[in-house]
């Protein structure tokens, strides 16, 4: 009996040894193809990119998978403790792999064999690290054996920390957001370390299956799955009972981040930063690379210029009357429904799109467009208002097939299932305004002249409405807010504000074609100053002095200024008939605020890798002194600017000066409202197609133009100091509220000289019409009168005074012509 017993032993062993062996050479044989796991060491996830305002304020988010990386010390305990209760709660004690969770598996699946019901894992969270990162999802034993061979592996090259945190960063929760940290913002718009109890479980539920717990699609479902997750807490000792009973309790409290941009007002701007990131450092770099850019918006500031544009251009659509409604739709039954699918204007929050639901003589009364509960469904209630005639009185001037027709009643004008924008009336319940999205647009930018960081950018009426930005891709005619070039030239190369032109009529002859320029009012002043002509925005003089001096330095200066890459020299371009940017024109005013130094505008100011090292920084001044180890009364540091010197000094203060005359007497004047010290410039472009106004104190330069995307005439009359001087005050009054009036700096050897304000020549400060003006050293005032362009005969020099490029001026044009 014994030898039968030893016989049989005998045999087990060695077929215990065969399958060990076997076993041994199947293990050895998927090893052989088995991933690095090394390359854990140097993990790099796709990380959101983050763009932040000056102040701070976040903008916008740009990734494919919505991911911040956050250290494993920066997880709070309660959240590894979510964490470890949901999915393997003996992590700190298994060497990769649970043998009693992997035991305990094995029974239930034996017991629940034939029943249909889902297998259970027992995978461990090494073992997820294991298949995430290093091997495929497939459902089969070889990937499983693989995953457990990993596993081991991974604990012993890693501690424990380092495999929580590659889990917790790396695992996808639903709703677009992966690792926890992007999980607790997506759902709960929180940081990790405000997450509560209830939350951290919650977000330790999805794992397993995100779409299987959605917060409104199978709300009771992951409730479930939470308190089972708070349950384990309680058990596991991480919590007490009172905390997982009051955690029970709380609703799921989901609230779901928008995707997109954050910061109000800023979408302009926020697409112009993605633009250049995505330029400079590729698409994945923006989507994956966890870029931290800090870019040069103000939000205030901001703010004050939508709102500047936004009613001026509302201010001018208006008055052309009412072009009907958005779309029509039924209001037979729910007409909820139907309105929430139209389009509105995200960007624009102080309007809402209504349907109309009668009309009379007295007004309409108007349904609001449904909002959306969280989950996305609309609310069931519905609410009515009315808009009264008077509140929609310019809309009795309505648009029927190209003609403006005067209504009787609005009930001629809108009609039931008309769908309209309407705006709050303040101070009433229930009572709204008619709106309509302007037709005509538009584009500004606020600028600081001393570094180039664009402060404001307004690139239309709204970015919902069209995402084209005037600011920046618009090439527009400056008109005659591109003359300050002109003159800028001028004074540089020997002329003063006092030299004297003549303000005639003139015709410039190619061929048998003739181009006769005019003056905006079609007047004449005879000879003048310079600086009478730019306040005056006179086309004559400014096609004289360009002719005078010839038309290559008026090129050469206004690509110095930037405002074109090559100029084309034919004597119209000095009216601002060639096509530019507001960016390139507020760029190159900026030269002139701030004393004649070369400005490259930027809208960024810092760039920061995922490792918080700087990649990019816009200031490029050298500090020698300023990174010093202690104070040792030594003098403060200064930063030295090695900006290119493109304009002199006492030039840019001359045009300046003159400019500065235009706002408190010239064709800017409404802007000298504001009691402060600006300098600025007029444009109106041919057929009032365009209307500019740019201007600048010291430490602040604003530019900004008005036209139709399709160009065509603003309408008789229409003016820079119209229509778009308005808006610039407008802004200006806000923005610069609680600023010092700084005045404009007199450069050190410049000559202060009262003049005659017609003649240019020397007066007594005494003698009615004197003037003081600036000189240069060396200049002065005239000795004699001499008047440029005027013939020896004392002519106007009509016709053959002109030089050669003259000649071949009508090939390009008209011109500007305010």
């Amino acid at each position: 009996m014994i030898r039968l017993i030893g016989y049989f032993f005998g045999i087990g062993t060695a077929l215990a040894l065969l399958v060990a062996a076997g076993v041994a050479i199947y293990i050895s044989h998927l090893s052989k193809d088995l991933p690095d796991y090394e390359v854990l060491a140097k993990y790099e996830p796709p990380v959101t990119t983050r763009i932040h305002a000056s102040d701070g304020a976040l903008m916008a988010e740009y990734a494919r998978e919505r991911r911040l990386y956050l250290p494993i010390q920066a997880v709070p305990d309660r959240v590894k403790a979510a964490f470890l209760s949901a999915e393997d709660k003996n992590f700190y004690n298994h060497p990769g792999i649970d043998m009693t969770g992997l035991g305990r598996a094995v029974m239930v699946n034996l017991q629940n064999a034939g029943s249909g019901k889902r297998q259970v894992g027992a995978s461990t969270i090494t073992q997820q690290v294991a298949k995430n990162f290093l091997l495929s999802s497939d459902q089969t034993y070889e990937r499983k054996i693989k995953e457990m061979i990993l596993a081991f592996r991974i604990e012993q090259a890693y501690s424990k920390d380092r495999i929580l945190e590659l889990y917790l960063n790396e695992i996808f929760f639903g709703l677009g957001a992966y690792g926890v940290a992007g999980a607790a913002l997506t759902y709960f718009d929180k940081a990790v370390n405000e997450l509560t109890v209830a939350e951290a479980a919650y977000l330790a539920a999805l794992p397993k299956g995100p779409s299987n717990y959605h917060p409104f699609k199978y709300a009771d479902r992951a409730i479930e799955r939470r308190n089972w997750v708070i349950d384990q807490m309680v058990g596991n000792g991480y919590v007490t009972q009172e905390e997982g009973a009051k955690a029970k309790a709380e609703p799921l409290g989901v609230k779901p981040r928008r995707s997109g941009t954050y910061l109000f007002a800023g979408e302009y701007f926020t697409e112009e930063v993605r633009r250049q990131i995505s330029t400079r450092y590729g698409e994945n770099a923006l989507y994956e690379g966890g870029l931290s850019v800090r870019t040069t918006l103000d939000p205030k500031m901001q703010l004050i210029a939508r709102k500047a544009m936004q009613n001026g251009l509302m201010k001018f659509d208006t008055l052309r009357g009412y072009r009907g409604p958005v779309k029509t739709i039924s209001v037979s039954g729910d007409w909820g429904v139907p309105l929430s699918e139209v389009k509105g204007l995200d960007d624009v929050p102080e309007w809402s799109l209504a349907v109309v639901l009668d009309s009379s003589e007295s007004g309409l009364s108007i349904g609001l467009r449904p909002t959306r509960q969280i989950s996305g469904d609309l609310v069931k209630d519905r609410t009515e208002g009315s808009v009264s005639r008077e509140d929609m009185s310019f809309a009795m001037r309505h648009v029927v097939g190209g003609k403006t027709v005067k209504a009787k009643s609005p009930a001629d004008v809108l009609k039931p299932g008309d769908v309209i924008f309407v705006q709050k009336k303040e101070g009433t319940d229930g009572a709204y305004i008619l709106r309509q999205a302007p037709e005509v647009e538009g584009g500004l930018i606020a600028m600081d002249p001393h570094t180039g960081r664009v402060l404001a950018m307004v690139g239309g009426f709204s970015y919902s409405l069209s995402e084209f930005n005037r600011t920046t891709q618009a090439m527009r005619q400056p008109g005659s807010s591109f003359k300050p070039i002109v003159y800028a030239a001028a004074l540089d190369n020997g002329y003063t504000p006092a030299s004297v032109i003549m303000d005639g009529p003139i015709t410039i002859k190619s061929g048998n074609t003739t181009w006769t320029p005019k003056n905006y009012d079609g007047r004449t002043a005879g000879p003048a100053t310079l600086r009478s002509g730019i306040e005056r925005s006179r086309n004559l003089m400014t096609v004289r002095l360009a002719n005078d001096m010839g038309m290559k330095l008026v090129a050469e200066y206004a690509e110095r200024f930037g405002v074109y890459d090559r100029l084309a020299q034919y004597l119209p371009m000095a009216l601002g008939s060639g096509e530019t940017t507001v960016m390139r024109m507020v760029s190159a005013y900026s030269i002139m605020a701030n004393g004649g130094k070369s400005i490259k505008p930027t809208l960024i100011d810092r760039i920061q890798d995922r490792y918080g090292k700087t990649v990019y920084r816009q200031d490029e001044r050298g500090c020698e002194n300023c990174n010093a180890a202690e104070w040792q009364n030594q003098p403060e540091p200064e930063l030295v600017d090695n900006s290119e010197q493109v304009l002199d000094p006492m030039t840019a203060y001359q045009i300046t000066s003159m400019m500065e005359g235009v706002v408190e007497r010239g064709t800017g004047a409404t802007v000298a409202e504001l009691g402060r010290h600006i300098a600025g410039k007029t444009g109106t472009t041919n057929d009032e197609k365009d209307t500019w106004f740019i201007g600048y104190t010291p430490n602040l330069v604003v530019g900004l133009y008005m036209g139709y995307d399709q160009p065509k005439g603003l309408g008789k009359g229409a003016t820079g100091g119209g229509l778009a001087a308005p808006i610039f005050k407008d802004f200006m009054r806000v923005a610069l509220d609680g600023t010092p009036n700084v005045d404009f700096q007199v450069p050190e050897g410049m000559k202060l000289i009262a003049i005659n304000r017609k003649t240019g020549m020397r007066a007594n400060p005494d003698d009615a019409g004197a003037f003081i003006e600036a000189f240069k050293p060396g200049t002065g005032p005239a000795d004699s009168y001499w008047v440029i362009g005027m013939g020896e005969d004392g002519s106007n020099a009509s016709g053959g005074a002109l030089s050669p490029q003259a000649n071949q001026a009508i090939q390009s044009g008209g011109g500007g012509l305010y």
